[in-house]
């Protein structure tokens, strides 16, 4: 019997080194391991032995069994590099230096605008953090005090996954998250951060509403916040993006993470002010909410409203890019239409 697994042990290493390909290592395989293979067979033929001798001849078939397992094994992975080596060789090669004959890519006019907007806010000692596109319903909605049957949901009517969660109708649902992490402002640090990101509704479609959009969310806590703060952040924000003089109007808003509220309104670019349907003939579009944090919502981030203040502002990064660039419809961004997108660069 061990004379027997001798020769097979040969007669494998043998048949091995002559392999060439996966298909007859395959074969190989088959032949020693499969159902009627050498070392199959072997293991059969125990039972014809007694029990002293079937001790060790079993203990030297599955010594074998396994030899040859992992010899496979390892061969296998030895072809495996065999090929990838020999597609390298037969590649077609390319001469890199050669220009292509393709036009280059430019980036998305929203994301031009949203790094234009990052790096003004990264000056005045901003933090940028990134939020989640699924958030729980309790970020989205509790955490910044819009509880259950609140009728401000009615606004905001979303996408609901079979798990529970949503799919964000605003960045600030990562206002609770951000609060938690980095906790309460040292006395004279304030808390500054900023956090863009896509958000979605279930919105009629028209020239300024689409049912995915981007906002750019901007929160700062500390003592003594006030509305004051809020104004100048803003005034250097519009100046900075705009590159130019903007005629804005503030008027009264009614959010429920903030109090009191605000709507900052943007003088509409495509009319002028005159009336078109990208403003529904108003002359003014709505581009920025803000307002100073709530205190239910600071308590809720674990902060104590009683010690500091803060403001918030929701920036629509889609809504700004149109005034900016002098786009007419908001759904041209989602277009995938190249021939128009690409005209926008830095």
């Amino acid at each position: 019997m061990l004379d027997n697994l001798d020769k097979i042990r040969q007669q494998f290493k043998e048949e091995l080194n002559a392999i060439n390909s996966k298909d007859e290592l395959e074969k190989l395989r088959v032949a020693f391991l499969g159902k009627k293979g050498l070392v199959t067979e072997a293991l059969k033929n125990l039972r014809n032995l007694s029990s002293d001798e079937k001790k060790i001849a079993g203990k030297e078939v599955n010594k074998l069994k396994h030899e040859i397992e992992e010899a496979i094994a390892s061969y296998h992975k030895t072809l495996e590099e065999r090929e990838y080596l020999k597609e390298i060789e037969n590649a077609e090669h390319y001469d890199y230096t050669i220009p292509s004959s393709r036009e280059a890519g430019t980036l998305h006019p929203i994301t031009i605008v949203q790094k234009k907007i990052e790096d003004i806010f990264k000056t005045m000692g901003f933090i940028i953090e990134d939020g989640l596109e699924i958030q729980t319903e309790y970020n989205n909605f509790e955490a910044v005090n819009i509880p259950k049957n609140h009728p401000a949901r009615d606004m905001q009517d979303t996408y609901y996954l079979e798990n529970g969660q949503i799919l964000k109708t605003h960045t600030s649902a990562a206002q609770n998250t951000i609060m938690k992490k980095y906790g309460a402002p040292k006395k004279g640090e304030p808390l500054k951060v900023l956090f863009p990101g896509r958000c979605f509704r279930n919105e009629n479609l028209d020239a300024s509403h689409e049912n995915t959009f981007f906002q750019l969310e901007g929160m700062m806590i500390g003592d003594d916040i006030s509305i004051s703060n809020l104004i100048y952040f803003m005034k250097v924000l519009l100046s900075e993006v705009f590159e130019r003089d903007v005629k804005v109007r503030l008027r009264p808003g009614f959010f429920p993470f903030v109090e009191p509220g605000f709507e900052l309104d943007i003088n509409c670019a495509i009319c002028e002010g005159s009336g078109c349907s990208t403003c529904k003939q108003s002359g003014w579009i709505e581009l920025l909410p803000c307002g100073m944090i709530h205190p239910n919502v600071l308590k809720m981030g674990g902060i104590d409203p009683d010690k500091y203040t803060g403001f918030a502002f929701g920036l629509g990064l889609t809504r700004l890019a149109m005034m900016k660039y002098n786009i007419k419809d908001i759904r041209l961004f989602n277009s995938g239409n190249l021939k128009q997108l690409k005209q926008f660069t830095r």
